[in-house]
């Protein structure tokens, strides 16, 4: 750990640096074409990825490891460059620290959609790099991680080989150009080896060289090609280190309890039960509620409840009927966000028009580790473990709750147990960070009991979906989608203190892009007034809006008389998007005929990966079963296919648990959903076969952690109604249906 500490001390060092005894070497960034917007003399920032000591090589990555195998994917762009064998590989994740914001990030908020490859959309995509670097945001999210750190990372593993061949060089007293790198050392004309732990000081005197050419494809050796993830030992052994796992003499353990009326203030309380129950050692009023110090965590969750509370009512409308109501009072012209996509004329479209409307509801992440944090306040020094996709914002949430500077507080991002946006929030540093403050000197662990953590959460806004269309010589002639929830990015600038400046993305997102060439299509955004604490949930704003759109052309099809596979592709205008859609159909045989089953297909481009899904169920005397389930991606160059199919299969999982049963409803303002009881995923034994295809258009590298979850939802609905022949346009499918 003290090496993180050190690593985050020394981001910015220009050239090499010794850490701890070792060399971590960088990459340098924007020297050109315009300069740096941080350095004063325009040098660019140093990012340190590889670190060389005496044990070996360690590739530090910037972004957290939540179960989607990033920081091995990460680590094999370094090593592949550094031509570092895969058994020799170690891993550990970056400090806190501006060196390793996300770029990627912001490249979403260009207004071209991700099918545009022209001039103009890919410069203002590089522009975009100058505010990220600006703002430095370091964030583990968007499926931007790997195009973040394609070419970076990589560049640095190439830096680093060649300052460790330039000080073998010199030790030898030849020709840079006569040494070559094989194993994890530097091999010179005679075939001696000396190894890159051997090098790494006298590496460390000199500046580093500028980033040679990076490999083509044709050689890569680890890149492109199935790896063992480098997180699988330590998890399958149960040694992996997540938050709740630290321990530390002295250690006392903690829960929260806030006002389920989210954000409004507590009253008061009455504790004298809970303060002399076994193993309770404190009660700490929190701004919203308390926490409650114990022996153990169990101690600690027991006594919360025996606290009587006074609870200040919220400030949003009670009900889930109140806010849905208030969603569909919001489709005004005052209340319109913002209008992406708007070819053609929908309003001087004549003829018969079809109407339809779509619901669906608040969803929680529910990730299968609770908020959790470990914190220790001692000497005006703040020391945090936390599993988070911010680690930057963490930091800095966690001193001013604490009463400290951001450089007072040391950060270890620990492994998480799922994240899918929930993990980009502060509050458990918040919660942890402000026990310790009260416990000075004493180590405390803070754990969420479930409910706790499944009724507090920052939620996946409710959404209604309006479609307008019409139809012409069996295809789509006007396609008008008016789309409506709460803000996600309102609620977050508050939480943050931080402006809003124009229109939210996030409410069209996964709806404007969509590759069709209707004539008369146009995508309009309407933002809701803000009700409970929203924020970003796997897929953000694509898996709303990759089930209204996608049903909605569904329905179209069928309304058609046309083979809705067949319908998609007739009218889609991307090549990559087409593909995708036939690999699925032919992977899940479309068109042949299944007694007693039937296939849904649906399709949608999200965070830059074109992706189908077909879903297949059948009736069964129990209930509906599902008993097939195929996906066809794109991400343009696949740098670790299984791990891909991994994230695919995942997310379509997580997208089917929702739509069958995900729903959080309030009443009298709180939330009714405690636990996995009543907010249940998918079990193992109702999950079907799942078959994956990665393809590569040779395009922008995509990320996935995300694509695979908009079209579950509009494929299972569509399966369902080929079945039943009953359309249902309101999540979750289980208000209708009956699943096995």
């Amino acid at each position: 750990m003290s090496r993180i500490g050190t690593i985050a001390r020394r981001t910015f060092l220009i050239g090499s640096a010794a850490i701890a005894g070792g060399v971590a070497f960088g990459t340098w960034r924007y020297l050109k074409p315009y300069a740096n917007p941080l350095a004063a003399d325009n040098a660019g920032a140093i990012t340190p990825y590889v670190l060389i000591d005496a044990t070996g090589v360690t590739i530090v990555t910037p972004r957290a490891e939540m179960g989607q195998g990033i920081q091995s994917t990460l680590a094999a762009l370094v090593a592949e460059e550094l031509d570092l064998p895969w058994d020799q590989v170690r891993v550990m994740h970056g400090p806190p620290a501006k060196a390793y914001y996300n770029a990627a990030m912001f490249e979403e908020a260009v207004p071209f959609s991700p099918t545009d490859q022209s001039r103009m959309a890919n410069s203002l995509r590089a522009a975009m790099h100058i505010p990220a670097k600006f703002l430095a945001v370091q964030l583990t999210g968007g499926s931007t991680s790997i195009p973040d750190g394609y070419e970076k990372m990589r560049a640095a593993g190439a830096v680093a080989r060649a300052a460790l061949i330039n000080a073998a060089a010199a030790r030898l007293g030849v020709a840079a150009a006569s040494l070559s790198t094989e194993g994890g050392a530097v091999v010179a004309p005679d075939g001696s080896r000396i190894a890159y732990t051997d090098l790494a000081v006298d590496a460390a005197r000199a500046d580093l060289p500028d980033a040679p050419p990076l490999k083509p494809r044709s050689e890569w050796k680890l890149l492109g090609r199935p790896l063992p993830r480098v997180d699988v030992l330590a998890k399958s052994t149960g040694t992996a280190r997540f938050a709740g796992d630290v321990r530390l003499p002295g250690m006392r353990f903690a829960t929260v309890r806030m006002n389920p009326h989210l954000g409004a203030p507590m009253n008061g309380f009455d504790a004298s039960t809970a303060e002399t129950m076994p193993g309770v050692e404190r009660i700490i009023p929190l701004p919203g509620g308390v926490a409650v110090v114990a022996q153990t965590t169990w101690h600690a969750i027991q006594a919360a409840e025996a606290i009587r509370f006074d609870w200040a009512p919220a400030a949003y409308p009670p009900t889930s009927a109140q806010m849905r109501d208030q969603i569909a009072a919001s489709f005004t012209k005052e209340r319109l966000d913002a209008t992406p996509r708007d070819d053609g004329d929908v309003t001087a479209v004549t003829g018969e028009l079809w109407q339809a409307e779509y619901h669906v509801p608040h969803l929680a992440h529910a990730t299968m580790e609770p908020m959790q944090a470990a914190a220790i306040l001692k000497d005006g020094k703040l020391t945090l473990w936390v599993g988070t996709q911010a680690p930057g914002l963490a930091q800095q949430f966690a001193a001013a709750a604490a009463g400290l500077e951001t450089a007072d507080v040391e950060v270890h991002t620990t492994v998480m147990g799922g994240g899918f946006g929930r993990r980009a929030e502060v509050d458990a540093s918040v919660y942890a960070a402000q026990v310790a403050r009260a416990m000075e000197g004493t180590p405390v662990l803070v754990t969420w009991s479930r409910e706790e953590d499944m009724s507090h959460d920052m939620f996946r806004p409710m959404a209604t979906g309006r479609v307008t269309a019409s139809l012409s010589g069996g295809r789509i002639n006007s396609f008008d989608l008016a789309t409506c929830s709460p803000s996600i990015m309102e609620t977050l600038s508050e939480r943050a203190n931080l402006p809003l400046a124009g229109p939210d993305s996030t409410i069209s997102q996964g709806a404007w892009e969509q590759p069709y060439g209707f004539a008369h299509y146009r995508v309009a955004a309407y933002r809701a007034p803000k009700t409970v604490p929203l924020g970003f949930w796997r897929s953000v704003g694509a898996s709303v809006n990759g089930f209204f759109h996608d049903c909605a052309v569904d329905e179209l099809a069928h309304l058609a008389g046309a083979d809705p596979l067949e319908f998609r592709l007739s009218q889609m205008t991307h090549d990559p998007s087409r593909k995708v859609l036939e690999a699925v159909a032919e992977m899940s045989s479309w068109g042949t005929p299944r007694p007693g089953k039937a296939l849904g297909v649906a399709f949608c481009l999200s965070f830059g990966v074109p992706t189908a899904e077909v879903i297949e169920v059948e009736q069964g005397t129990d209930g509906i079963r599902l008993t097939g389930a195929w996906a066809a991606v794109d991400v343009g160059v696949a740098l670790d296919p299984a791990n891909i199919e991994a994230q695919v299969t995942g997310a379509m999982v997580f997208g089917l648990s929702a739509a069958i049963r995900g729903q959080i409803t309030f009443a009298d303002g709180q939330v009714q959903e405690q636990n996995f009881y009543d907010y249940e995923p998918l079990r193992l034994y109702q999950c079907p076969d799942i078959q994956v295809r990665v393809l590569e258009s040779g395009g922008p590298i995509r990320g996935i952690g995300e694509p695979g979850t908009p079209p579950a939802a509009p494929a299972l609905a569509n399966a369902l109604f080929a079945l039943t022949g009953t359309r249902v346009r309101e999540l979750p499918l289980a208000k209708t249906f009956t699943f096995a």
